[in-house]
């Protein structure tokens, strides 16, 4: 875990990288309101024409935004991803004051500024992308929140420094060649009492079933296992979950994953088949999506 995490660090410092971190390190320190709705919402009380321009072109610097939406004063960063659809099936779900919390796959962070409205003891945020890591940093310059971003990824958990009492892994187990020893090791970051939250995509059908893509699912390359619900309550069973509670499903649609400007590349639209919107371009059934709730 050290040498890789080093590894990251280093990548971090490369020529691009060390730019776009210095730039946001020199924006000013401005009073600013922050708020957690939808929206990231950052409104400044008081900030030049210069200082909006540098924001604007360190925002646009940092593309694609597939997490969000963010917003500063009047400049919206309009993700791909509309978040808070997700966020606000799993918030009635949640109760994290005083929790110790983990976000694995945390992408820029946005779950986890949505989550200090709910009073967390700590939040950590796991991710190897150092794309995502320099988005976190630009958000919490002005957020300034003491949220902790680890650039590691769900194998490194159960070898951290502590254990949590929730952990949240949204949209990961699908990357996974392994998905039940990736549920072995969320199970063994746990405190007693410890819960997760885990999304997949999943193939809307009987029986104990997983879809092995042949080279791409929805045009995603890295996706290993796309699993019907019964087969994703096994794995779970065999990772030694007791709970197994579904929270929601959802097909995934283009309100809530899109083309924007903030992201220069395809989007879900282009990743199903033109004539029929129930399959992906491959021919496999579009994606769904099911939310579940995992306790030992």
């Amino acid at each position: 875990m050290h040498d890789f995490k080093a590894a990251k660090l280093k990548e971090l410092k490369t020529a691009k990288n060390a730019e776009i971190l210095s730039l946001i390190q020199s924006i000013d320190e401005f009073k600013c309101q922050c708020s957690f709705g939808d929206r990231v919402q950052i409104n400044f009380k008081q900030i030049s024409p210069q200082n909006t321009q540098k924001i604007e072109q360190i925002a646009k610097s940092l593309k694609p935004w597939r997490k969000g939406p963010f917003g500063f004063d009047d400049l919206i960063i309009d993700s791909e991803w509309r978040s808070y659809v997700k966020y606000n099936l799993l918030k009635p779900h949640l109760n994290l004051q005083g929790k110790v919390v983990a976000d694995v796959g945390c992408n820029n962070g946005y779950y986890m500024f949505k989550m200090l409205d709910l009073a967390p003891k700590k939040l950590v945020g796991f991710d190897p992308s150092v794309h995502t890591a320099l988005q976190f940093e630009f958000i919490n310059h002005f957020v300034r929140s003491d949220i902790t971003y680890e650039l590691l990824g769900v194998e490194h958990l159960p070898n951290y420094e502590h254990k949590f009492d929730t952990i949240f892994c949204l949209g990961v187990i699908y990357h996974r060649s392994d998905p039940v020893k990736m549920l072995k090791d969320l199970k063994a970051s746990l405190n007693n009492g410890g819960e997760v939250f885990l999304d997949t995509m999943y193939i809307d059908m009987q029986g104990d079933f997983a879809l092995c893509p042949q080279s791409t699912y929805s045009k995603i390359p890295n996706i290993y296992f796309v699993p019907s619900i019964s087969a994703l309550k096994n794995w779970c069973e065999r990772a030694k979950f007791r709970d197994f509670e579904i929270v929601a499903t959802k097909q995934t649609d283009a309100f809530e994953q899109r083309k924007t400007e903030w992201i220069d590349s395809q989007s879900l639209e282009n990743f199903l088949d033109p004539s029929d919107s129930g399959k992906t371009i491959e021919g496999y059934p579009a994606p769904k999506r099911v939310y579940v709730k995992l306790k030992i």
